[in-house]
């Protein structure tokens, strides 16, 4: 049951942000920048960010070897450079805007391992490393000279260095973006359920975690919500894709490599946290089960990466695992993010193909464009 005083001061805005993720609160920062006088809220409905924002992680990468090459595949070469573009661009906007320190960024650099069925690819660099040049003006990828310094597994014949990427701190980084909103005077509702947009009207159907229907009216709506926005506008050509991220407990032994690690076109991801493992990924083991915004923990996958970690990371070792956890990204046809009106008030931006650390804040500035023009 609402008072005349809530009734009158917080459900009438000029701009209804659903979500607070990267995208959301980046939105909500650049269009309040934009119009200072404008009542700006933003709609959570979790006390965190329920997607992925804070459940990655923390990989400051724009794509691997394998992974641009298997790209190439299905994407022409000014497609994939465009993408890499806009991963990289977006990851030094964010180290500008906040500094390393805003954002935990460390820059130790990414790596790529290579086994039996994927080290023809090798035989690429150089090719890929010339397309590239054009955004980097010199080399991105190296072949690593000293493979058994590193202590994976013999099955492991090459790896690749990529000099251009680090890693972050997700939740560092989401402090920085919660202050950075707050200071520009947009308000932060957590707890609310957006249920249903009626963009005519421009109102965001929603309820609290009491039950209690509230109506918020806007004169413009974001939806930034990413893969759960399909519940709002089905329409949206974007499925879920979850993924699993495994955290060992603390290590007896000395970790022999520092950095962030790919493998198998990108799926599988690890890096070391506070002496600690952290290794995730393997979706494409399962691509039909992880289409899924339940985020239960697929046995599965969960299985094949405590394997990879016992037989490949750190072989013949077994680690204990103290923490799991899932997130939901969004994919389409396209691995070009989302960024549109969907109607006369209302704007989207989803779909960033796993990469909402890289290109979240850009994207968040591009979409509030598209409202101040609506």
């Amino acid at each position: 049951m609402l008072s005349y005083w809530e009734k009158k001061h917080f459900f009438n805005y000029d701009l209804i942000v659903v979500g607070a993720g990267f995208v959301g609160l980046s939105t909500a920062i650049h269009f309040q920048q934009k119009h200072p006088k404008a009542k700006v809220v933003v709609l959570e409905r979790g006390v965190l960010p329920t997607g992925a924002s804070t459940k990655n992680a923390g990989f400051a990468c724009f794509g691997s070897l394998t992974e641009i090459l298997d790209d190439l595949k299905s994407m022409t070469q000014d497609e994939v450079l465009d993408l890499v573009r806009r991963r990289y661009k977006g990851l030094e906007a964010i180290r500008k805007e906040f500094g390393d320190k805003g954002i935990g960024y460390k820059h130790t650099y990414g790596f790529e391992l290579l086994d039996r069925a994927l080290i023809s690819d090798l035989d690429q660099l150089e090719g890929v490393n010339s397309m590239l040049r054009v955004l980097f003006t010199q080399d991105v990828f190296s072949k690593v000279k000293k493979v058994a310094h590193f202590g994976f597994s013999p099955h492991i014949e090459a790896i690749v260095k990529n000099k251009f990427e680090g890693e972050l701190d997700p939740g560092t980084y989401l402090d920085s973006l919660w202050k950075k909103a707050q200071k520009s005077g947009a308000k932060i509702l957590t707890g609310i359920t957006v249920e249903a947009i009626q963009d005519s009207q421009g109102l965001a159907i929603a309820k609290d975690g009491a039950g209690e229907k509230l109506e918020f009216s806007g004169q413009k709506i974001a939806v930034c919500t990413n893969a759960f926005s399909k519940k709002l506008l089905p329409e949206l050509d974007l499925e879920p894709g979850r993924g699993l991220v495994l955290l060992s407990k603390p290590l007896e032994f000395e970790i022999p490599w520092k950095g962030t690690f790919h493998m198998d076109k990108g799926y599988v991801y690890f890096r070391q946290i506070d002496g600690r493992l952290l290794l995730g990924g393997a979706r494409n083991l399962d691509f039909g089960g992880e289409r899924t915004l339940d985020f239960a923990v697929n046995e599965q996958i969960r299985t094949h990466l405590q394997q990879l970690a016992n037989e490949v990371v750190f072989p013949g070792k077994s680690l204990e695992w103290e923490m799991q956890w899932t997130g939901i990204m969004a994919f389409g046809s396209s691995k070009t993010p989302l960024i549109q009106p969907v109607g006369t008030k209302t704007a989207i931006a989803v779909r960033l193909g796993g990469m909402g650390v890289a290109v979240g804040y850009e994207v968040g500035r591009e979409l509030s464009g598209i409202l101040g023009k609506m």
